[in-house]
């Protein structure tokens, strides 16, 4: 089986968050979880769902603050061992071309 799922991690802060974003994603090393981190969430896949809640978990709790925020939004398909990069292809495939774009390209 394959599990994705959608992170996003927020300190409730007045500056910048890159620093305690850093961190969370710094604490998914501890996991055996792939990533990819998009400027809106992180993006990450696992052999079961049960990682990706302990994942979040870590990530959410590497950050600081008084108040932290976390989404996390699962895919947790039971009936097939297909790689989340499976999917995007698939998108592509129907498209003929890349499912992504460049602003002002």
């Amino acid at each position: 089986m394959t599990a994705t799922a959608f992170l996003a991690v927020s300190p409730d802060t007045d500056g910048s968050m890159a620093p305690e974003v850093a961190r969370a994603i710094e604490a998914l090393e501890a996991f055996d979880v792939a990533y990819e981190t998009t400027p809106m969430g992180t993006i990450l896949e696992a052999d079961d769902a049960a990682e990706l809640f302990e994942a979040a978990a870590g990530a959410h709790a590497a950050v600081g603050g008084d108040r932290v925020g976390t989404f996390l939004k699962v895919d947790d398909k039971r009936t097939s061992d297909e790689p989340a990069e499976a999917k995007v292809q698939s998108v592509e495939e129907h498209l003929g071309r890349p499912a992504s774009s460049r602003r002002g390209e």
